[in-house]
C-alpha cells in the first residue's frame, strides 16, 4: 500500500528536534521536509528525507543587505508547485507568514490536505502590521483543513481569531524523552543552575544573573544558547561580582541531557514583551523528562506546560522571588515529575497525535 506523501515546510527554520516525531511516523506516511539554501539548521544528524527548495532569500546577497530587501519585497518559494506535486497532505506552521500562504494558494489547484501548527498566543498578533502578513493568514484561515494549536493558549488564540472550533485541536509537540530520561538518575555535580534560550533579553537571563547575585551561596550558573546579549550579560555579570562564575555556551543538541543531568535547577526566566511572549519551552519538557528540578517565570504558555508537574513559578521579572527559588532547590537531587506529564511531551505522544490528525483530514477526502 502506498503510503500517503506528508511535505513539512516551514520556511527556513526546518529544525532537527521539531522534526524528531516525524521520523517516527516513517511506516505509515512517506515524509519529506521542504529545506531552503538559507536553512538556519543543521538536518544531516536526522531521519526525515529533505526535499530542496527554493526560496526568493536564497538568491539575495547574505548578510544585512540581503535582510532588509527580503523584508521589502517579501520572502518566497521558487518553484513551490512542482515541489508539492504529488503531496497527499501539507504541514506547515503559523498563519500570517509567507510559507503557510503560499501553501494554502495552491492547496485546490494541487488538490492536497493542508494542516498548520500554531504556535502564536497573541491574537491578530500582525493584523495591523504587515498587509501580507494579514493575506497570508486570509488564505491560511480560509484553506487549512486542520489546525495543530501547541498548547491550549494557542487554541484559544485562533478562536478569537475566528477559526471554527471543529478545525482546531491541541497537539504539543515532542522531544525524545527517552534520551533525556536516560541522564535522570545522575546526580548533578555542584550547584550549577543552568539558564537555556537564546541570548535575548527577552528570555530573562539578566533576571537569572541577578538572582544569582542575590544568593548568598557559592552558585554556578550555565547560560546555554547564543545571540546578540552574549558580551552584555558576561559585563552585567562581572559587575555584580560574578566574574569567574557565570559561563555561556552554546551547547550541541546531543549533550543537553548530560548539561540537566548536572543541574541542581533549571531556569526558564521568560519575560513577555509586546509582540512576544514564551510560547511554549521545549527545554521544560526536556528537563522533566531528564528529572531537572525547575523554576519559570509565568510568562504565556509556561504554566499551562508545567500544569500538575510540581515545578516552581513566579511572576516574570521578579528577580528576588527567584533567587528564593533557586535557593530552596540547592543540593535538592533529581526529580521524579509524573509519568504521563512526561509522555505526553515524548516524541512519541506526539507522533500518535500528527498520525491522528493525519488520518483525520484524509478521511475526508
Amino acid at each position: 500500500m502506498t503510503r500517503p506523501r506528508v511535505v513539512v515546510l516551514r520556511g527556513h527554520s526546518a529544525n532537527p528536534w521539531e522534526l524528531r516525531p516525524w521520523e517516527l511516523l516513517a511506516d505509515r506516511f512517506d515524509v519529506v521536509v521542504g529545506v531552503t539554501g538559507s536553512n538556519a539548521y543543521d538536518l544531516s544528524a536526522g531521519n526525515v528525507q529533505r526535499l530542496p527548495v527554493r526560496a526568493l532569500r536564497d538568491r539575495l546577497p547574505a548578510g544585512r543587505i540581503g535582510d532588509l530587501a527580503v523584508l521589502a519585497l517579501g520572502d518566497r518559494y521558487l518553484g513551490l508547485e512542482e515541489a508539492l506535486a504529488g503531496a497527499a497532505i501539507v504541514h506547515s506552521a503559523e498563519l500570517g507568514v509567507w510559507f503557510s500562504g503560499q501553501p494554502a494558494a495552491l492547496k485546490r489547484k494541487l488538490g492536497y490536505r493542508l494542516v498548520l501548527t500554531v504556535w502564536e498566543t497573541i491574537p491578530f498578533l500582525d493584523t495591523y502590521r504587515r498587509s501580507r502578513g494579514r493575506r497570508y493568514k486570509r488564505l491560511a484561515v480560509a484553506e487549512a483543513d486542520l489546525m495543530l494549536a501547541a498548547t491550549d493558549r494557542a487554541r484559544r488564540c485562533l478562536l478569537l481569531e475566528g477559526v471554527p472550533g471543529e478545525r482546531v485541536v491541541v497537539s504539543p509537540p515532542g522531544i525524545d524523552a527517552e534520551r533525556f530520561s536516560s541522564a535522570a538518575g545522575a546526580a548533578g555535580t555542584g550547584a550549577l543552575v543552568v539558564s537555556p534560550g537564546r541570548l535575548v533579553w527577552e528570555k530573562g537571563h539578566y533576571d537569572v544573573v541577578r538572582a544569582l547575585a542575590a544568593l548568598d551561596a557559592d552558585v554556578r550558573l550555565l547560560i546555554v544558547g547564543a545571540g546578540p546579549e552574549r558580551e552584555r550579560l558576561l559585563r552585567y555579570a562581572a559587575e555584580l561580582g560574578l566574574a569567574g562564575r557565570v559561563e555561556i555556551r552554546a551547547v550541541p543538541y546531543g549533550e543537553m541531557p548530560g548539561v540537566f543531568a548536572s543541574a541542581a535547577c533549571v531556569v526558564l526566566a521568560s519575560l513577555p514583551v509586546p509582540l512576544w511572549e514564551e510560547q511554549f519551552g521545549m527545554v521544560l519538557a526536556e528537563a522533566m523528562a531528564a528529572g531537572a528540578p525547575i523554576v519559570a517565570s509565568s510568562s504565556g504558555a509556561i504554566p499551562e506546560v508545567l500544569a500538575g508537574s510540581g515545578a516552581a513559578l513566579f511572576s516574570p521579572g521578579d528577580w528576588p522571588a527567584l533567587a528564593g527559588l533557586i535557593g530552596e532547590r540547592l543540593g535538592g537531587g533529581r526529580l521524579s515529575y509524573p509519568r504521563a506529564i512526561v509522555e505526553r511531551y515524548s516524541a512519541r505522544a506526539a507522533a500518535e497525535r500528527l498520525a491522528a490528525a493525519y488520518e483525520r483530514v484524509l478521511s475526508d477526502l
